[in-house]
């Protein structure tokens, strides 16, 4: 499907969508947990539809009444096939999961995922006495366990997805455990994931992020939680009120442990006025300055901090480029590409992105099958000298199904064609 927006002042309230990744991750836990848990608010984005499937494969039952989902956990039974779609996340959240078991399970998954590298997985496994094969780095992969527990090392430079997964699965284990980490990033994402396992009777000792004390023959128990709204959505729309309106969001945390709240120091650099009214966030339109922004632990942030950058007075740097070859796409490279078609003057030097505020121009992007990339166009489109053509933009259903409908909501044009 292509997608053409318009350029548009936004104007209007809105509230976030759920959050995906507090979204799998409590699935995950409910799943886990013995007796009846219920989710209030839940994504119903791709990758979260993709964890409940998957919390089928493992023998929970749920279903979805009055914005609630209820799920009855406990492990009672599960598959030797677990795909998890498209899904990062959840992906390395279940193949240390998997590992609990004694019989051999194979994690899959679809489309980019299968070209997605997972980085060390199978060392750290081996080590916890699990069988761990991998297809030369990626899916499919193949453990047979019993994780009995154990010390392990951990390589956290390229992503904390496979440590959350770890400190997921350790505590079921017959004995304690201590991972230690090495370089580790993402580490609100890992404040994320212990913050969610208490909510479910799990407790793990963080020793400033160097290592992690997981005590063994713990177990989960059921919780009624209410998930949090997206920062890294909802990122989208506070640029593009920044960029050329006034946009009003409703159902964010400001104290929240996403990474991505982190939207909010960013904006304050480039001279953005944030207001805050109880649970409402409101952004609007101001003269823009160049800005220096570490998005080394929140690199989601880049396709809209590209954007907002492309605006601003001056050439703005934005450090932790490293982070972004192994996303949907190599985000680094897709972003210097296709926003170049737009006019955006994009430079790569180790790990800085340099983005040389103007004009932009319009045209036609590739969204590269990335949610992100194609959220990012639509946000440059409003204010672009001519409409922005956007290719593949269904994309964006792995993690907000409905946002070009709510982008018209807030008077937005948009064509689907």
């Amino acid at each position: 499907m292509n997608i053409t927006v318009y350029p548009s002042e936004i104007s209007g309230t809105l509230t976030a969508p759920s959050s995906k990744s507090l979204a799998i991750r409590a699935v995950v836990a409910a799943m886990l947990a013995d007796g009846t848990s219920i989710l209030k608010n839940p994504s119903r984005c791709d990758d979260a539809l993709a964890a409940i499937k998957m919390a089928e494969y493992f023998g929970a039952v749920f279903w979805l009444e009055d914005d609630n989902l209820t799920i009855i956990g406990g492990e009672a039974s599960h598959e030797t096939l677990i795909n998890c779609s498209e899904s990062g996340l959840l992906a390395r959240l279940m193949i240390p999961l998997a590992a609990l078991s004694s019989d051999e399970i194979t994690i899959t998954g679809e489309g980019t995922l299968l070209k997605r590298k997972l980085g060390n997985i199978a060392g750290p496994l081996q080590n916890l006495g699990v069988n761990c094969s991998t297809n030369n780095g990626f899916l499919p992969v193949k453990v047979k366990g019993a994780i009995q527990g154990g010390k392990i090392e951990v390589d956290g430079s390229e992503s904390s997805q496979f440590i959350s997964g770890l400190l997921m699965a350790l505590p079921l284990a017959s004995n304690d455990s201590e991972a230690i980490v090495h370089d580790l990033k993402s580490r609100p994402y890992i404040d994320l994931t212990i913050d969610l396992l208490k909510k479910f009777n799990i407790n793990i000792e963080n020793r400033d992020y160097q290592s992690f004390k997981i005590p063994g023959n713990q177990k989960y128990k059921a919780a009624e939680i209410e998930l949090e709204g997206d920062w890294s959505g909802a990122a989208f729309l506070l640029v593009a009120a920044a960029i050329n309106g006034e946009v009003r969001v409703k159902g964010l945390n400001r104290f929240s442990e996403q990474a991505d709240r982190n939207i909010l120091k960013a904006l304050a650099a480039a001279g953005v006025e944030v207001n805050y009214n109880d649970d409402e966030i409101s952004v609007s339109k101001k003269p823009l300055s160049a800005f220096e922004f570490d998005a080394t632990h929140c690199p989601d942030l880049f396709p809209p901090l590209a954007v907002l950058a492309a605006v601003c007075d001056g050439v703005s740097k934005i450090k932790g480029v490293e982070r972004l070859h192994n996303k949907e796409s190599n985000r680094g490279l897709t972003l210097q590409q296709e926003f170049g078609k737009l006019g955006i003057e994009i430079t790569l030097e180790e790990n800085l992105m340099l983005v040389k505020g103007g004009k932009i121009s319009g045209g036609t992007i590739f969204s590269h099958h990335d949610h992100r990339i194609a959220m990012a166009a639509a946000v440059a489109g409003l204010i672009a000298e001519k409409p922005v053509i956007i290719q593949n933009a269904e994309c964006v259903s792995k993690s907000w199904p409905s946002f070009f409908e709510d982008l018209e909501l807030l008077d937005v044009k948009i064509v689907k064609l």
